[in-house]
């Protein structure tokens, strides 16, 4: 079984700038990122269900963003390494969430067809 471990997460004003990682392990038994077909990021506020922020696919390295995000997040892999990451900037206040890494065999952008999930790692940004 893929397992995801975040990293990055931390207190940060608006306007100013994080990086997220994600470490997959579990994977021996396949290829990179556990022969997945994408990664994704999600981000989930307190009382509230996961919104997709940004997947990646591993094989071609097309990457896909929400409105929301596109032009200030980059969703990024490093296949050495096994390691996803999201670089935020410009970073505002709605922001803010709990941001969890995922990776999906059908798609990276619905919940629903996500097979592994980390355990997050928060975001907070101040006005």
């Amino acid at each position: 079984q893929v397992q995801l471990v975040e990293s990055g997460g931390g207190s940060v004003q608006a306007g100013g700038s994080l990086r997220l990682a994600c470490a997959i392990s579990g994977n021996s038994y396949s290829g990179s990122f556990g022969g997945s077909l994408c990664m994704g990021w999600f981000r989930q506020a307190p009382g509230q269900g996961r919104e997709w922020v940004a997947s990646i696919y591993i094989q071609s390295g097309n990457t896909r963003y929400d409105d929301s995000v596109k032009g200030r997040f980059t969703i990024s892999q490093d296949n050495s390494k096994e390691m996803l990451y999201l670089q935020m900037s410009a970073l505002r206040t709605e922001d803010t969430g709990m941001y969890v890494c995922a990776a999906g065999n059908v798609g990276c952008s619905a919940v629903p067809d996500i097979y592994a999930w980390g355990q997050g790692t928060q975001v907070t940004v101040s006005a």
